[in-house]
């Protein structure tokens, strides 16, 4: 026991809130061994490129506080962060994104009161880039959620678009409604009944085990077990064959996950397609450095230090 908490002293974060318990406990010479360890051996088969490297580098740094901006003009935004004596940056590859540096409320700013910014991930953002949609659409972002997808979307699209919201979660539609009117998107509303063939784009953010936010909430890489990912695999395949019903002809249909297993990811879109001849793959707009593969496109995290996602981009032929 006293060497386990010497082991848990040397890794834990340097944060004020941590500061004694390391200094009393961290001693001795750092914990030896393969870091790999402290992540779960199981899952090595299904995302063997976490283990090593930059992608094991990134596993075991905390994840970053990244913000969307909602505001064409971003300069009040950046003078309030300053004045805060807040250290910030811009995202090299979506400059809409913005990374705080540090321990921070953003939900005290005028800024985050007025909606001018969101807390979103950088690769949940990249994810909707990667799609190209069209301005003025009708979409619907069928497992919303809280709805953080479902406003980048709406600003994608443009105030002649509309995206209708649906979830069987009352509260996190509630809580959507209330981001979105404080962003001023009044193009964005909650639907409880999609229609049939009537979307251009159907967005499903599925249920998933959450393996790409491991470093975001690492106990879910003690709590997440195969049985899991195989009962979230058999709901991913469910949902997305009822909501591709909702997509009309030529309309796009994107399924994503913050899954890293090919169980929830790769599979569930292969076996969609070999039992729906009427889709078929769209090629990305755009890919931001992540190599597609033949069924969609994993965004791991160390590239542009994010959570990991996987998207495919379908289309009703």
């Amino acid at each position: 026991p006293d060497e386990a908490v010497r082991r848990v002293a040397w890794l834990a974060a340097a944060l004020p809130a941590t500061a004694p318990f390391r200094a009393e406990f961290a001693n001795g010479e750092p914990p030896a061994g393969d870091r790999a360890e402290l992540l779960p051996a199981w899952f090595r088969t299904h995302c063997p490129e976490i283990f090593s490297g930059a992608e094991l580098d990134a596993q075991l740094r905390r994840a970053p506080l990244w913000l969307r901006l909602q505001t064409a003009v971003p300069e009040k935004i950046f003078a309030e962060f300053d004045s805060l004596g807040w250290s910030w940056r811009t995202s090299a590859v979506r400059p809409e994104a913005v990374e705080l540096l540090g321990e921070v409320d953003v939900t005290q700013t005028s800024a985050w009161k007025t909606g001018q910014i969101e807390v979103q991930d950088l690769g949940s953002q990249l994810l909707l880039e990667t799609l190209g949609a069209t301005a003025g659409d009708r979409w619907l972002d069928a497992c919303a959620g809280a709805g953080g997808k479902a406003l980048q979307l709406a600003r994608l699209l443009g105030p002649t678009a509309t995206v209708e919201a649906h979830d069987i979660r009352p509260a996190a539609l509630t809580e959507l409604q209330a981001r979105a009117a404080r962003a001023s998107l009044a193009n964005v509303r909650v639907t409880s009944r999609p229609g049939a063939s009537d979307y251009a784009g159907v967005l499903v953010d599925a249920p998933c085990s959450g393996s790409g936010t491991w470093r975001r909430s690492p106990h879910l890489k003690w709590s997440t077990t195969p049985a899991l990912i195989a009962e979230r695999a058999a709901l991913q395949q469910k949902l997305l064959a009822q909501f591709a019903a909702c997509v009309k002809p030529a309309g796009r249909l994107i399924y994503a996950t913050c899954s890293l297993s090919p169980e929830e990811n790769t599979r569930i879109v292969s076996a969609f397609l070999a039992a729906h001849a009427e889709f078929q793959s769209e090629p990305f707009a755009r890919t931001f450095g992540f190599t597609p593969g033949e069924h969609g496109l994993t965004i791991l995290p160390a590239l542009h230090d994010t959570d990991g996602f996987f998207v495919a981009s379908l289309r009703r032929k």
